[in-house]
C-alpha cells in the first residue's frame, strides 16, 4: 500500500519538486485547487481521503481519517462528477505512463527540442497532464502558477514549444504568439475562430487521464465503440482503475462509458455531440447545445455563447441562449435563428435571448451549463 499526499501547492517549481519526491518514495499525489477554502476545500478532501499533506511552505503532516491507496496507483485527482459532489478519479501508474506515452508519440515529441509550458490548474486533469508528461518523457518543462502573458512570453523565449490551452486562454495568447508554439493542445468549448494548423483538439476527461481523441482521432491503444442511444464508450490503457471510493466503472469488457454522445465516420473520426444530460427535448426533437454554439460563435456580434434547455410547459424545454456581444456590435435574435433555421432545422431556433458581461465558467474554461440554467430557473 502506498501513502497518498496531498499537494497544497501552487503551480511551480515546489510542486514538480515534492512531486517528484513522493513518487521516489513511491507515493502517490492528489493536487488540491489553490482557490478552494472552508467547507469546499473540506469536501475535496473528505473524497480524496489523503494520509498526508503538504502545504505551501513545505510542511508536511499526518492527516486524520486518510486511506492507503493500492501499491501502484500514483494519481488521484478529484472532479465534480454530474451531481457536483467531488470524486477522487485513481489513475495508477500504467494509465499515467500510457497516456503520456501515447500524446508524445502523436505529437512527436523530443526531449531534446522540446519544452513544454504549462498554465491550466494543476487541480485538473488537463494541468497535471502536462506536467506528467514532462516528467515521465524527461521533457524540459516551465509551470506557471496561473495564465500569464508576460511569463508565457519568457517562456517562449526560453524555447517553449509545446502547451495546452482552452479557448478563453487560446484567445488571450493572440495569433503572433500562438504561432510560435510548435504544437498547442486545445480542449473546451466552442472557439470563434479558425485555431490554426500547429493546434489539436483533444476528446477526454479525467477518468481517461486526459484527452485520448486528438482532432477527432483515437491516440495508439484507444479503442472506441458506440453503444445504443449513441453513448461513447472508450477502452484503453490510461483509464482509471477506479474511483476513490472503491467503485469501478468499468463494465465487464474494461469499457468506460463516458455519458457524451457522438458518433463515429467512415473515416473513424469520432464527433461529439454533447453530454446526456446537455440534451434539450424541445417539441420532440433532440437538440445538442455545441452544435448551437459552434455555429453561432461565428456570427457577427458573438464573442461567447452558451446554450441551455429549460423546462416549458409548450414544449417540454425551450432553447435559450447567453451571449457575451462583441464591443459596441451586438447580435439580434432574428439573425442568430436565421442561422440556426438555415444551418440546423427550425427546432433549434433560440427561444430567449440574455446578452451577458460574460458567462459562468468551470476551473479549465468550458461554460458551466448548470450555472445558466440555475439562473433561468431564478429569474423565472
Amino acid at each position: 500500500m502506498r501513502r497518498l499526499v496531498a499537494l497544497d501547492l501552487p503551480a511551480g517549481p515546489d510542486f514538480v519538486g515534492y512531486m517528484a519526491e513522493c513518487f521516489d518514495k513511491n507515493e502517490a499525489i492528489a493536487p488540491l485547487d489553490q482557490r478552494l477554502e472552508g467547507r469546499a476545500r473540506d469536501r475535496v478532501l473528505r473524497a480524496l481521503r489523503p494520509t498526508d499533506i503538504i502545504d505551501r511552505y513545505g510542511e508536511r503532516r499526518r492527516l486524520e481519517g486518510g486511506e492507503m491507496v493500492e501499491d501502484r496507483d500514483l494519481v488521484v485527482v478529484a472532479t465534480s462528477g454530474t451531481t457536483g459532489e467531488p470524486k477522487g478519479v485513481i489513475l495508477d501508474e500504467d494509465a499515467v505512463y500510457a497516456s503520456a506515452h501515447a500524446t508524445s508519440a502523436r505529437l512527436g515529441v523530443d526531449r531534446a527540442s522540446d519544452h513544454w509550458l504549462g498554465s491550466l490548474p494543476l487541480s485538473h486533469v488537463g494541468g497535471l497532464s502536462v506536467v506528467l508528461r514532462a516528467y515521465v518523457t524527461g521533457t524540459p518543462l516551465t509551470l506557471l502558477e496561473r495564465f500569464d502573458i508576460e511569463k508565457i512570453d519568457r517562456a517562449l523565449k526560453n524555447g517553449a514549444t509545446l502547451t495546452s490551452l482552452v479557448p478563453t486562454t487560446l484567445a488571450r495568447l493572440g495569433r503572433s504568439r500562438q504561432d510560435r508554439f510548435r504544437k498547442i493542445l486545445l480542449g473546451g468549448s466552442a472557439i470563434s475562430h479558425d485555431p490554426g494548423d500547429n493546434t489539436v483538439t483533444t476528446y477526454g476527461m479525467t477518468e481517461t487521464g486526459s484527452g485520448v481523441v486528438y482532432d477527432g482521432f483515437p491516440l495508439d491503444g484507444v479503442e472506441i465503440e458506440i453503444r445504443e442511444r449513441g453513448e461513447i464508450a472508450l477502452r484503453c490503457p490510461m483509464l482509471l482503475r477506479c474511483y476513490r471510493d472503491g467503485t469501478d466503472p468499468r463494465d465487464a469488457r474494461g469499457f468506460f462509458v463516458t455519458g457524451d454522445i457522438g458518433a463515429l465516420e467512415s473515416s473513424g473520426r469520432l464527433r461529439v455531440f454533447g453530454r446526456t444530460s446537455e440534451l434539450i427535448i424541445s417539441g420532440g426533437e433532440n437538440i445538442w447545445p455545441a452544435a448551437i454554439e459552434q455555429l453561432l460563435i461565428t456570427m457577427p456580434g458573438v464573442e461567447e455563447i452558451g446554450i441551455v434547455g429549460v423546462n416549458d410547459s409548450e414544449w417540454g424545454q425551450r432553447v435559450v441562449a447567453f451571449v457575451v456581444p462583441e464591443p459596441e456590435h451586438a447580435p439580434d435574435i432574428e439573425m442568430l435563428n436565421f442561422a440556426c433555421r438555415s444551418e440546423i432545422g427550425p427546432w433549434a431556433v433560440i427561444k430567449e435571448l440574455h446578452l451577458v458581461g460574460a458567462l459562468p465558467k468551470t476551473a479549465i474554461g468550458k461554460v458551466d451549463r448548470r450555472a445558466l440554467g440555475a439562473f433561468v430557473n431564478d429569474v423565472v
